[in-house]
């Protein structure tokens, strides 16, 4: 069974002391860092480039994790890879030839990642499976922190049934009002990893709200 993890987005942290945050979150338990790359086109807004994302790499030894939700994913990749992320996650549906883009972010060297809205069905990824490290199910529409969570648990399923009927090795994530009641049904649906931004950061204590995050999941699922 792969083990729980929090992703946290970074879209609720202070920038003017970004490089803190994120050594806080490392300190509070996280295992990852979830950075939102919004380019403006694909989703309303504009947010993190790879020069924030480079600067940031020396305060936390966990993962970065690369979130593109932009539309020029094969030209954005390397300057992430470069940046220090050690996955990379494109949309299915912004991405013309997906297999070739999800093959080249591992021949860069990093995990790769595809990315599903809410409206996209499973079996989209059925065939770049094999050139997938990462499956992110979206919750939320993108291009907002905040939003209320999209109960998607059929289809966290179904993604859960792909990987495990294929013997692909494969982490499920979720991303957009994952909180310590929704992941409850998203841990039970198959889904491991978790991208927690508002949530988290309502949290005085971050360290308490990863742990009650991970406890909830980890009671949840089978």
């Amino acid at each position: 069974m792969r083990p729980i993890e929090i992703s946290p987005s970074v879209l609720p942290a202070d920038f003017a002391r970004l490089g803190d945050e994120i050594a806080a979150l490392e300190a509070a338990g996280c295992d990852r860092i979830h950075w939102d790359v919004m380019d403006g086109v694909f989703v309303p807004n504009l947010t993190i480039g790879p020069d924030v994302v480079k600067s940031c790499r020396p305060f936390a030894d966990i993962a970065f994790e690369a979130h593109l939700m932009v539309v020029n994913a094969d030209e954005m990749a390397p300057l992430y890879v470069d940046a220090g992320c050690e996955v990379v996650m494109v949309h299915a549906e912004a991405c013309t030839h997906l297999h070739r883009s999800l093959d080249n972010i591992q021949k860069l060297g990093a995990k790769s990642g595809v990315v599903l809205n809410p409206h996209t069905p499973a079996d989209t990824i059925q065939h770049v499976l094999d050139v997938t490290d990462h499956v992110l199910i979206m919750t939320v529409n993108p291009g907002f922190g905040g939003q209320t969570y999209i109960p998607l648990v059929s289809k966290i399923e179904t993604v859960k049934q792909m990987v495990d009927t294929g013997g692909h090795d494969i982490d499920i994530e979720v991303d957009g009002g994952i909180n310590a009641e929704t992941i409850k049904e998203c841990a039970v649906a198959g889904a491991n990893v978790f991208v927690s931004g508002s949530a988290l950061f309502c949290y005085d204590d971050r360290a308490a709200g990863v742990a009650e995050l991970k406890g909830n999941a980890e009671t949840a699922r089978p």
